[in-house]
This record gives structure tokens, C-alpha cells and sequence, in this order.
């Protein structure tokens, strides 16, 4: 078991039980059947996060799935049935199905805006607009839906934005320290302009172009001029609504932020049966 799920699972029930379940200290402490409802067209995630956190307080609980992580459920669908003692039972309810509920939540819109670009080659990625605590967690849940995680997070990529550019001195300059310091990183350099974009296109050892705030217009002149020197990444202003016109352009890449950030739960529902 991952060290880290468990320290975020423990930290969640902490937050939630306190001191202790006041409400479950009045049950009789049977042995009960239960079982989750999913009340949404959904892609499930977020499985080894719900089962800690009833497997934290009573090892014996018994849980039993009719799917895996990445799997698509219909409204209405048992996903999964649970047999234990009913004060850990419903002690674990909630947090158990916070977890469930907001990574399906993230799978389910990445595979939404994956299905709309399908017929492209363009890749969806993730960003680092993640729930605090939970990166992992929604990272992974963007590759059940079918998408690509971007970087992790600051340690296992250089990124250089505007800031990073103007601190050190020009492109040129902060591409070759980066290449001096971190040769076996990856090297992403955000461009806002398509005279910077050119100017990328001469300068080698980078991984990838990102153009941020571009129209769809200029991409697909981006994508022209580069004739596949670098991989294209498009970000910024894109939603729903417009994806598929950028996807169109011809890039390799769409990091948008709104499949970790801007997320529905999905509707799950513990019952006894």
C-alpha cells in the first residue's frame, strides 16, 4: 500500500471523525449489507481510496466491486456491495465517498473532452490545477478517463514561462542554463506570440512548444511552420465548447486545467440492502 494514500486517507477521516462518530455511537453494532449506487453515466475511479478508508478502522469489512478503476457505469449500476460492522460502516461513509465521488468526477470529464477530440491526433493533458493533497490521485484519474498527465509537478520538469525568461535574461540564455543544469529533464518552453514561437523553432534541445492563449488560426499557422520540429501544445481559453476547433489545428497537445479543477462529482449513494 502506498504510503502516501494511506497518510491522505488517514488525514481525511481525522478531519471528518475528530474525537469520534457521535451518531454511530448510538447503533447497535451489527453486521450489515450495503451497497453503492451510482446515479450518473460515469468512469469510476478513486476504488483503493474508497476501500482504505473503511479498511482503516475495521479490517474485516468486507467489499466486494463489479468494476475497476477506468471502467464506464450507467445510472442506476451497483457498483460495488460491502458487509461489515455498521458503526465503521457508516463512521467510513463519507470520506469514503468523497474520494470516490470527486476522482470519478475528474475521470469522467477527462474522458468527456477525450471522446470529443477523438477523431484528432491531439492528446488531452493535465495541469497542476489539482485539489491540494490530491495530485496523485487526480493524476491518475486523468489516465483512467484517457488522458495524459503533463508534468507531476515543479521537480520533474522545466517549464519556462515569462517570468522565468525575463529573470534570467532572453530564451536563449534560459534554455541553455536549463540545459547545462538538467540535462535528463524535460525542457517546455511557453511561447505567447508567434514571433517567440519562431525564434523556439531555432533553439535546440527542448521537448515540446507550448502556446498559450493562441487562437485557433494561429495554431494551425504554428503547426505549419514547424513541420514537426517540436511537439505543439495549445493552453489557455480552452473549454468544451471550443476544444475541437483547436484539436483541428493540428497539435500534438491540449493542457487544460478544468479536468482537475472545474469538476462535478459524481452522484454515488451508500444504501443497506
Amino acid at each position: 500500500m502506498d504510503k502516501e494514500l494511506k497518510k491522505i486517507v488517514e488525514l481525511a477521516l481525522s478531519e471528518d471523525i475528530g474525537s469520534g462518530d457521535l451518531s454511530s455511537s448510538l447503533l447497535d453494532d451489527v453486521i450489515i449489507n450495503a451497497e453503492i449506487i451510482c446515479r450518473d453515466r460515469a468512469i469510476i475511479c478513486g476504488t483503493e481510496y474508497f476501500d482504505l478508508c473503511f479498511l482503516s478502522l475495521d479490517k474485516d469489512i468486507q467489499i466486494k466491486w463489479k468494476l475497476k478503476d477506468g471502467d464506464e457505469v450507467q445510472p442506476g449500476e451497483i457498483i460495488c456491495n460491502i458487509k461489515g460492522r455498521s458503526r465503521s460502516i457508516i463512521t467510513a461513509e463519507r470520506t469514503a465517498l468523497n474520494f470516490l465521488q470527486i476522482l470519478s468526477g475528474t475521470s469522467t470529464k477527462t474522458n468527456y473532452l477525450v471522446n470529443l477530440i477523438g477523431k484528432t491526433k491531439a492528446q488531452l493533458l493535465d495541469t497542476r490545477k489539482t485539489i491540494p493533497g490530491l495530485r496523485k490521485a487526480q493524476k491518475y484519474a486523468v489516465k483512467c478517463g484517457g488522458g495524459v498527465n503533463h508534468r507531476m509537478g515543479l521537480y520533474d520538469c522545466i517549464m519556462l514561462k515569462e517570468n522565468h525568461i525575463l529573470s534570467i535574461g532572453s530564451l536563449d540564455k534560459s534554455i541553455k542554463k536549463a540545459l547545462k543544469k538538467y540535462p535528463e529533464k524535460p525542457i517546455v518552453v511557453e511561447v505567447e506570440t508567434m514571433e517567440q514561437f519562431r525564434s523556439v523553432l531555432s533553439i535546440k534541445g527542448i521537448t515540446r512548444v507550448l502556446c498559450d492563449n493562441f487562437s485557433p488560426i494561429d495554431l494551425k499557422e504554428a503547426v505549419k511552420i514547424a513541420q514537426g520540429v517540436y511537439p505543439i501544445e495549445a493552453s489557455g481559453g480552452v473549454n468544451e465548447t471550443n476544444i475541437v476547433s483547436y484539436a483541428e489545428t493540428g497539435v500534438d497537445y491540449i493542457s487544460i486545467g478544468s479536468v482537475t479543477k472545474d469538476i462535478a462529482a459524481v452522484d454515488l449513494s451508500l444504501r443497506f440492502s
